[in-house]
């Protein structure tokens, strides 16, 4: 046999080999860089193991051919790929997937949440908030205000912790309305309490270091603990609130303790005196961090707000989260927290590393919200509304669920507790449910540890009287 036909039944037989590249690549979208979308779906076979290490990739031209390309959009893939490590080229023999990439297995790819469109929120879901015409309206004068004369902040890089006018807004807030012992200097803008807990977390923790949590408790809240290797303690909850003297028998020397004191979440039960008292001379006793999740408190019913845990320390153990989530909107995503002094530092230097510092865009039009007397006026209007949406759910849920459902009526917040009588189980009820187009969850689901509760925690914020009547018509004949 000559040179020539060895050659020709060696490429013959690795044509042979390779796999069909037009089952494993879906047709390219004929939008945008096309060398791109190659780029992608090779590097998704590498990073998925459909091609192995060290196998040959076709040639650029074949590539071309196969998928409608310029032999230069099939270039540029591969250059692509090469460069980030994904492939080699080999002088004379073609170009190959790397001896060395990352692994990624396909089940990775699928184990995604489920995307949430807020548009499609049930009734007496969670998590929306009122929308006032008349907030909105001035919001958007201020706005306009603010983007006709657009000031330097919006031209560079700014503090970590948030624009100066805001967060001395703020301060002046929370030591009106909420007891809190701050300054400005104290306080970072956050997009919401969820990206507040998560630099305390990176900040105050270490891996293994032990953490205090309700039990039940706030699921998110839970999974950025967990997610920084802390190990959870879970601590249950009665009707005072967290209980300091079973934290301290099941694991008195833990790092930080996450509560809701004002309105727990889900059961909704205010933390006593007598338990606050408690906790903070835990933390003071063995140098913990207690953090504050004051998440709706804005929303009381009967009396003014209670005082915060944060003003009641005197050894600077407390940090204080908060939103304007619940009482504005999500999509303004601003939120803060007060930051003990000790921790300061290390909060800002985590904050620059990660997104640098927050968005200037409406800082200014909340700014003046809050120092022109809007947002005041905004706080007693939808207090109004969502206290009067609270007794039509209360009264539906009587007259619909009374005899399966015991509810307990809120003083605080923007949910109710519904515990179950004898039915259940809760996830199967909170399943049919939503296929009903209701927006309940599930209590068991959201215990740490121990034997569960059942009941439903159900949202009234944000719906019309029809749309609550409605559920609780419909969550009626789903129980039934």
């Amino acid at each position: 046999m000559t040179l020539v036909e060895k050659r020709t039944n060696h490429r013959n037989k690795i044509q042979t080999n390779l796999p069909d590249w037009s089952a494993l690549i879906p047709v390219l979208p004929g939008d945008g860089p096309r060398s791109r979308e190659l780029y992608a779906a090779l590097r998704r076979l590498i990073e998925t193991g459909a091609l192995a290490a060290g196998a040959k990739l076709p040639t650029t031209r074949d590539l071309a051919r196969r998928f409608g390309l310029s032999r230069s959009a099939a270039v540029a893939c591969f250059e692509m790929l090469i460069s980030e490590g994904f492939a080699v080229a080999k002088v004379g023999a073609g170009t190959f997937v790397a001896p060395d990439v990352p692994y990624l297995p396909t089940t990775l790819a699928k184990a995604r949440p489920p995307e949430i469109d807020a548009a499609t929120s049930l009734p007496c879901g969670l998590g929306v908030a009122v929308s006032d015409p008349r907030t909105l309206d001035v919001f958007r004068i201020l706005l306009s205000r603010h983007l006709a004369r657009p000031g330097p902040e919006h031209f560079r890089y700014g503090d970590p912790r948030g624009g100066l006018p805001l967060r001395t807004a703020i301060a002046a807030y929370l030591r009106t309305a909420r007891g809190v012992r701050c300054d400005a200097g104290q306080i970072l803008l956050t997009s919401g309490t969820q990206q507040g807990l998560d630099l305390l977390a990176r900040a105050a923790l270490r891996p293994g270091d032990a953490v205090w949590i309700e039990n039940p408790c706030y699921p998110m809240a839970h999974a950025v603990l967990a997610g920084s290797g802390a190990g959870v303690v879970a601590v249950p909850v009665d009707a005072e609130g967290l209980d300091p003297e079973i934290g301290e028998r099941l694991c008195p020397r833990a790092r930080a303790a996450y509560v809701t004191p004002s309105h727990q979440y889900p059961l909704g039960v205010t933390m006593t005196m007598r338990r606050r008292l408690a906790l903070l001379d835990w933390a003071r006793r063995n140098d913990a961090w207690i953090i504050e999740d004051d998440y709706d408190s804005e929303f009381r019913y009967a009396g003014p707000p209670l005082t915060s845990l944060q003003g009641m320390d005197g050894a600077g153990r407390v940090a204080y989260l908060g939103t304007f989530s619940k009482v504005l909107f999500p999509g303004l995503r601003i939120g803060y927290v007060v930051v003990p002094e000790p921790l300061l530092d290390a909060v800002m230097a985590i904050r620059a590393r990660s997104d640098r510092y927050p968005s200037t865009l409406a800082e200014g039009a909340l700014t003046d919200l809050l120092n022109e007397g809007h947002f005041a006026a905004h706080l007693r209007r939808v207090r109004r509304r969502v206290q009067a949406a609270r007794d039509v759910l209360v009264a539906g849920l009587q007259a619909h669920c009374g005899d399966r459902l015991e509810v307990t009526v809120p003083e605080q917040g923007l949910h109710l507790m519904a515990m179950l009588k004898g039915a259940g189980p809760d996830v199967a009820i909170v399943e049919a449910a939503k296929a009903a187009g209701v927006g309940a969850r599930a209590l068991s689901a959201m215990f740490v540890d121990g034997a569960p509760k059942q009941g439903l925690v159900l949202g009234f914020s944000g719906f019309s009287d029809e749309e609550l009547m409605g559920a609780t018509m419909q969550l009626g004949e789903v129980m039934r």
